[in-house]
């Protein structure tokens, strides 16, 4: 199986609080972990406000199964009602090389 990488890239909706965001954020690494197949996960964000989450996946149907499960979670909330949707871009693509 080729690893996948899933790219997300976001704003915050105005105001959000950074602090906030982050802890949400770094609260769903329980769903992400039981999702099944997540390798690594970076969250970073530029200095014009655009956050980039970049998973690695196992496969493509984890990735693509998780983001489904983790979608429809509850507990997915506190992360998901912060990011401004419209600004939201979401891919999936095959892993070709990588290095640590």
């Amino acid at each position: 199986m080729t690893m996948t990488a899933e790219i997300v890239t976001f704003r915050l909706i105005e105001g959000s609080d950074t602090t906030a965001f982050r802890r949400a954020a770094a609260d769903m690494e329980p769903l992400l972990r039981d999702a099944g197949g997540m390798i690594r996960r970076t969250l970073s964000v530029d200095a014009d406000g655009l956050w980039t989450d970049h998973i690695l996946w196992s496969s493509m149907d984890t990735a693509q199964a998780a983001a489904q499960q983790i979608m429809a979670n509850p507990a997915a909330a506190p992360f998901m009602q912060m990011i401004d949707e419209p600004t939201a871009q979401m891919r999936h693509a095959m892993v070709q090389i990588q290095q640590e």
